[in-house]
């Protein structure tokens, strides 16, 4: 069932006698009839489960690629501020 790549890592590999087992106790433990039922189900969750992954990751690239506020209005006040501090400090003198 499972084996060692080149690198050293454990990999899983399921090959046809691993799926046969998994199908066998699925039908032991829940019946012929309750099957299709289950796969069912199974699909809808994983549907789900995509598209909640899909969306998230729409939003995410949305937040990144959001364009950044424009800082010159700020910097200009900021400059006018100064601007007027230097000729109130100017008038003081």
């Amino acid at each position: 069932m499972g084996g060692v790549d080149k690198r050293g890592n454990t990999a899983m590999h399921i090959g046809l006698p691993e799926i046969l087992l998994i199908v066998f106790v699925a039908l032991l433990l829940f019946g012929a009839k309750r099957i299709p039922d289950l796969a069912r189900a199974f699909g809808r969750a994983s549907n789900e489960y995509k598209k909640a992954k899909d969306g998230v990751a729409y939003a995410m690239r949305r937040f990144l690629s959001a364009k950044k506020p424009d800082m010159s209005k700020k910097e200009a006040q900021d400059k006018q501020h100064l601007a007027d501090l230097e000729e109130l400090n100017r008038q003081i003198a």
